[in-house]
């Protein structure tokens, strides 16, 4: 079943070249004003303002800024150009929307050739700002007016989100798959096609240690916390919880490692093999299994402990490495990298040069403490960085998020991008040619409820790999991703998704789409 919300209005939304063969050339019988912002959130001080202007005319545009344009805070728009062009739509006193693809409205002001222009009085308010002044000189040039609405209610949509940003993951996805013809159907047909794919993990084991205590007390003359035992957990992460995520998904999974001669080795050996995941670690006696122990004491963390050694692999074992690397068969190559010793400058070229050549190529650095770099993996089919990944790599802490994003992307020479944004969900750049307004999109975060987060991002990445390899489009991969990520931030300790939670969390999110829409 298909979706459409705003159905009844879309046709109001128009291009520039439409909007001038309806109301046709100066001068007119019939008046034409124009108004132009962001319309992130409608707030009542747009509707006055809306109203105003067509108190003043006989036709009302509304023209709005596109995504590709706004740089204004750090995760805006908060609502898509296509949902943000069918709010204004529905209203009753909009006659035509226009989705500008330039950076401000002179463009358009010279090709309509609106008889007004209105602006709100915050523009001309302690006198006119220079871009309000570039404006007034369009205007001029063909005999137009500029108007100022009254400024007796004026309302922020970066207040009104910063306050209390409305939940609109459902409208923004049905939004996004309509307009690339993808309805929920298609939705579960890729978690069907994802079984298919042969996945090959490539990466470092974390054995993720719990140690649960209650405290005791404290040394009067140290500061020493006394804690009493009560219990410890261990699960397998790193690459190996990866794998396992594409495992549960469906995948015939292998995973190539390096692990200590110890018996942590054998503890992941066992839960690999009863998760169905093949596991031939190369054995280094020299170091030993990474550790990672967190000591945790009514619901904190008072210490954590980590037994590792992060010395570059040997010569000898990157060689066995890249050999298996070559040499199992394939559909995709997942480089789980947590910067324990697999990857570094020197074995990246190596390893990337191993990959078989038709095989699907993935890469995830994790740097949350270690000094990994997601563009030392070029020209790779997707890769998955956090802001603060993206950021690390492109020594940049100062640029919002889509130019952040759009830089990455370029000089990663990827195919996909998606850059995880925890709670604002994630940013995605595709290949497109250049100037396709819709090379970038957005998917919200679905988690209804955090329990834990730890492990989203492995789900995210596992589903992602699987439904690109699958079926080649972006917005079905990034989506079935972002729900993986979701449901695991819904639920404690790193669990593997199955297709089962997936398609339960599909069914609710069509439900409340079907309720919107009725």
């Amino acid at each position: 079943m298909k979706l459409d919300i705003g159905a009844e209005f879309r046709h109001k939304i128009k291009t520039s070249a439409e909007i001038i063969e309806k109301v046709g050339a100066r001068p007119r019988q019939q008046k034409v004003i124009m108004c132009h912002g962001t319309f992130d959130v409608v707030h009542p001080g747009h509707i006055r303002h809306l109203l105003y202007a067509r108190s003043k005319a006989d036709v009302l545009i509304a023209s709005m800024t596109s995504d590709s344009h706004i740089s204004k805070a750090n995760f805006r728009p908060y609502v898509p150009e296509e949902l943000r062009a069918m709010n204004l739509a529905a209203l009753e006193m909009v006659d035509f929307v226009v989705i500008d693809r330039t950076p401000t409205a002179l463009e358009n002001l010279r090709a309509i050739q609106p008889d007004y222009f209105a602006k709100g009085y915050e523009y001309v308010d302690g006198g006119v700002h220079p871009k309000t002044q570039e404006e007034m000189d369009v205007l001029e040039s063909y005999g137009g007016e500029i108007i100022f609405t009254p400024g007796d209610i004026v309302y922020s949509s970066s207040k009104f989100i910063e306050n209390s940003p409305p939940n609109l993951s459902t409208e923004n996805l049905v939004t996004l798959m309509e307009a690339e013809d993808i309805s929920f159907d298609d939705l579960r047909s890729a978690l069907d096609a994802c079984r298919s794919v042969r996945a090959h993990v490539v990466g470092d084991v974390i054995v993720d240690s719990l140690t649960y205590c209650s405290l005791i007390g404290s040394n009067a003359k140290t500061p020493t916390f006394s804690v009493r035992y009560e219990s410890k957990n261990r699960f397998a992460g790193g690459a190996a919880v990866v794998a396992k995520h594409l495992r549960a998904a469906g995948a015939e999974v292998t995973l190539s490692t390096v692990m200590g001669d110890d018996e942590m080795r054998e503890f992941v050996l066992d839960d690999l093999a009863e998760a169905g995941v093949k596991c031939d670690p190369i054995v280094d006696p020299t170091r030993p299994t990474t550790v990672k122990d967190a000591f945790i004491a009514g619901g904190y963390r008072l210490l954590k402990v980590d037994t590792l050694d992060n010395r570059t692999i040997s010569d000898k074992i990157l060689e066995e490495l890249c050999a298996r690397t070559s040499d199992t068969s394939c559909d995709a190559v997942v480089f789980s990298d947590f910067r324990h010793g697999i990857f570094d400058r020197v074995t990246c070229p190596r390893l990337i040069e191993a990959i078989p050549e038709r095989a699907f190529r993935v890469a995830d650095s994790q740097v949350a403490s270690r000094w990994g770099n997601i563009l030392d993996f070029p020209g790779f089919d997707l890769i998955t960085p956090n802001e603060k990944e993206a950021r690390f790599a492109l020594a940049d802490q100062d640029s919002v998020v889509r130019p952040l994003a759009l830089d990455l992307f370029q000089r990663s020479k990827t195919k996909t991008l998606i850059l995880k944004l925890g709670s604002r969900g994630a940013l995605v750049y595709r290949e497109r040619e250049i100037g396709d307004m819709r090379a970038f999109f957005v998917i919200n975060s679905f988690a209804d409820t955090v329990v834990d987060a730890v492990g989203a991002g492995d789900a995210l990445l596992a589903y992602s790999t699987l439904a690109l390899k699958a079926t080649g489009v972006e917005v079905i991969a990034a989506t079935l991703g972002s729900l993986a990520a979701a449901i695991e931030c819904e639920r404690d300790g790193n669990i593997p998704v199955t297709p089962n939670d997936l398609l339960e969390k599909i069914d609710q999110i069509q439900r409340r789409a079907e309720y919107a829409v009725e």
